[in-house]
């Protein structure tokens, strides 16, 4: 089994910067993409950025030049650096990562984690 664990959230005023982590544990034998999501109340999950194993990096729209994605390998871990915040980026947001376990390695599974609340408020 793989355990995705999120940290970091809490509250910022706009323009202000947070940095989510989000770390993998478990039987892990190879770890592909992994990405952030969000949740804002009423709205459906969102894909904010996801980063691949070699490190090339997608980010929505709505964040480009404002957040940052990143991964250690060797800790099996994910970033999300978010500056210039916006009370819009309100949300949960969650932790993806496609996995290969060490009792499946055959198959890709995706992982979720609990998610973090962000809010964004003066």
């Amino acid at each position: 089994q793989v355990q995705l664990l999120e940290s970091g959230g809490g509250l910022v005023q706009p323009g202000g910067s947070l940095r989510l982590s989000c770390a993998a544990s478990g039987s892990i034998f190879s770890i592909y993409t992994m990405a952030w999501y969000r949740q804002a109340p009423g709205k459906q999950r969102d894909l904010v950025a996801h980063i691949t194993s070699a490190g090339r990096t997608g980010y929505a729209d709505s964040v480009k030049g404002r957040f940052t994605i990143s991964r250690d390998n060797a800790k099996n871990t994910v970033y999300l650096q978010m500056n210039s915040v916006k009370p819009e980026d309100t949300a949960v947001y969650y932790c993806n990562a496609q996995v290969q376990t060490i009792a499946e390695v055959t198959t890709v599974t995706s992982y979720w984690g609990q998610g973090t609340q962000v809010t964004v408020s003066s």
